[in-house]
């Protein structure tokens, strides 16, 4: 018995990295967890972790080990949620993934509501816009734009990601106004340094799909900080729409080759796959897709009103 339940130690401590890490995780000390992970080893008369004043790593065994202890942990996890859903009541941490822009301007200001709503829930939310992996990461749900390349999630569509270029009307009235999208090859394109398209900004019009390599002086890593160079008036910018909406709206920027469509993306909810989905997981579900609007979010209403 003690075994098992050294188990969800070991998959703490190799998910976080550190005894302190997931001491802290755990709700113990670091001494507490350091001793687990050493009875656990003189139990199975191996050792599991390299260990080195900087870093963990695991052995061989603890490879082997890790992959069964982790299903162990989910499969605990499952029976877990399968009674919790049989008292009708969600509770529990809720760990969740989002990308930073727009975890920011539209699952954070959710926050508040949702935990008044179901006050037995525990929310941690990581806000970054690299993909990670949520079995690693113990994330019960993450938030992700554009096309899914893990087959082994469970994905629910939350909203379409659209994207508009616009400018100034500063900007716009010094320079001029671009009317077909080669015109864009004259003007300073501000871009976003993530974008999968590099600096290849595609337009389907009646004639097909028309291809523009823009350039320009600024590119960067977060569309906030893209928004705030566009409303500086430093060029044109593609932008979502949901980093966007308010400025559009507002008058501050206007969308330019409004007769062009560009490529549409979505933003999903992923989970891994389970027998029992936990019902905290269901209800922050509902609940976000409830508030963002669906396939007509409100952040794009703004911009057709």
């Amino acid at each position: 018995m003690e075994t098992f339940s050294a188990i969800p130690v070991f998959v703490a401590v190799v998910e976080n990295g550190s005894f302190s890490q997931a001491a802290q995780r755990l709700g113990t000390t670091k001494s507490a967890v350091s001793k687990r992970i050493r009875e656990l080893e003189n139990k199975l008369g191996v050792q599991l972790l390299h260990r080195t004043t900087r870093q963990l790593s695991l052995t061989e065994a603890g490879e082997r080990y890790f992959e069964y202890a982790v299903k162990a942990v989910i499969a605990a996890g499952e029976g877990i949620d399968s009674v919790t859903q049989l008292q009708g009541n969600p509770k529990g941490e809720l760990k969740i993934n989002t990308p930073m822009s727009f975890g920011r301007l539209h699952i954070a200001p959710l926050v508040a509501d949702f935990l008044a709503q179901y006050p037995d829930i525990s929310l941690n939310m990581v806000m970054e816009d690299r993909v990670v992996d949520l079995v690693e990461g113990g994330y019960d749900l993450a938030i992700r734009g554009g096309n899914l390349q893990d087959s082994t999630l469970i994905a629910r569509r939350l909203a379409p990601c659209r994207s508009v270029i616009c400018a100034t009307p500063g900007y716009l009235e010094q320079y001029g106004t671009p009317v077909i999208p080669e015109d864009l090859l004259s003007f300073n394109c501000i871009r976003f340094a993530y974008f999968s398209g590099g600096s290849d900004w595609t337009f389907h019009g009646e004639n097909g799909p028309v291809k523009v390599k823009i350039c320009g002086n600024y590119q960067v890593n977060n569309s906030e900080a893209l928004l705030q160079a566009a409303l500086a008036g430093l060029g044109i910018a593609r932008l979502p729409t949901f980093a966007v909406g308010d400025d559009i709206a507002a008058g501050r920027l206007v969308p330019v080759l409004k007769g062009y469509q560009l490529p549409m993306q979505t933003f999903y909810a992923v989970f891994p796959q389970r027998r029992h989905l936990p019902a905290k997981v269901r209800v922050f579900l509902d609940f976000i897709i409830e508030r963002l609007g669906g396939d007509q979010p409100y952040w794009d209403k703004m911009i057709s009103e």
